[in-house]
């Protein structure tokens, strides 16, 4: 077996994981080739270091910081090859080429930023490979930007990236923790307004839509933590998710306290998430949310590492 790691550099929390791929693994690559070894996630909060567009010098030093701490975790247990990717947090600011060149240098590693699409695909890539999807729409919220990715007949197009994330709704829209009922009308209308950009929004209707990342997952875990028994639901049907939303209202003490249990490390951003999500399934008219397993990571081990495209 060979250890291979993954560190995806995101705009809240920067993620490293190493996988075991068994010997003798061939293309297509599936989730039955390769198992995480290490899961380790850093909270590192870069978008709040993007200044009038420029990402700024201690978000720099913040990122080196958390690199480093990753890479060295990686080599001491072995595993000496290691891929970096960033998302929108780099892919976005004006400065992007700058601020890689300098931090590659810095950590004496390259780092791999994806453009929008390369991010849809990927993470279709990692969301397959455990299961076949024929027909429907794959979502991927991030900490800055939501990807929306037309599937049919098993594959992936008509990508999109839109610039909202839960991360960038809460920073924009949120005053304190959780979000108050103007503040989520707030970040709905906005989401709403990206939507718009679309030339068509036809492409992207189904009836089950897929979702990959953290603000998925923690939606679900907060729908099974209101509506259910505590765990997270592995499908979640849209009058779920306005139940669990409007228990933010009715009852705010026992949604605080749930979503502390449930989903600690994303708090800030649960709701604005899950607002996204709301917002999504009501304008492709989607009456269920399959959550998936894998994403982008997996995605990108699969075909930018095992596969060595680049």
């Amino acid at each position: 077996m060979a250890l291979f790691g993954v560190i995806d550099l995101g705009s809240n929390s920067v993620r490293l994981v190493v996988y075991k791929v068994h010997a003798g693994a061939k293309q297509p690559f599936t989730k039955k080739d390769f198992r995480n070894l290490i899961d380790e996630k850093k909270i590192a909060g870069l978008s709040a270091y993007v200044e009038d567009g420029q990402f700024t010098q201690a978000g720099i030093d913040r990122a080196a910081e958390v690199l480093d701490d990753h890479l060295r975790h990686a080599n001491n247990i072995g595993c000496t090859n290691v891929h970096i990717f960033a998302t929108a947090v780099l892919r976005n600011c004006e400065n992007s080429a700058q601020v890689t060149r300098i931090l590659e240098k810095t950590i004496g590693h390259e780092i791999d930023v994806l453009s929008e699409c390369d991010e849809a695909h990927l993470g279709f890539v990692g969301a397959t490979c455990d299961r076949n999807i024929e027909h429907g729409t794959l979502v991927d919220i991030g900490g800055g930007s939501t990807e929306l990715t037309v599937i049919r007949n098993n594959t992936d197009s008509h990508c999109v990236s839109l610039g909202q994330g839960s991360v960038s709704s809460y920073a924009q829209f949120v005053n304190t923790v959780l979000p108050t009922l103007q503040e989520t009308r707030a970040i709905e209308q906005a989401f709403a307004a990206q939507l718009d950009t679309l030339p068509s929004i036809e492409p992207y209707r189904a009836k089950r839509i897929y979702g990959i990342g953290g603000s998925v997952r923690a939606a679900a875990k907060m729908c099974g933590g209101i509506l259910g028994n505590g765990k997270r639901l592995k499908v979640v049907a849209a009058d779920q998710l306005n139940d669990m939303l409007a228990a933010l209202e009715s009852s705010p003490h026992i949604f605080a306290h749930t979503a502390a249990a449930v989903a600690p490390d994303r708090l800030h951003t649960l709701v604005p998430g899950s607002i996204i999500v709301r917002t999504l399934m009501h304008a492709l008219g989607a009456t269920h949310l399959e959550i998936c397993r894998f994403g982008i990571r997996e995605g990108y081990l699969i075909e930018r590492v095992l596969g060595g495209e680049k």
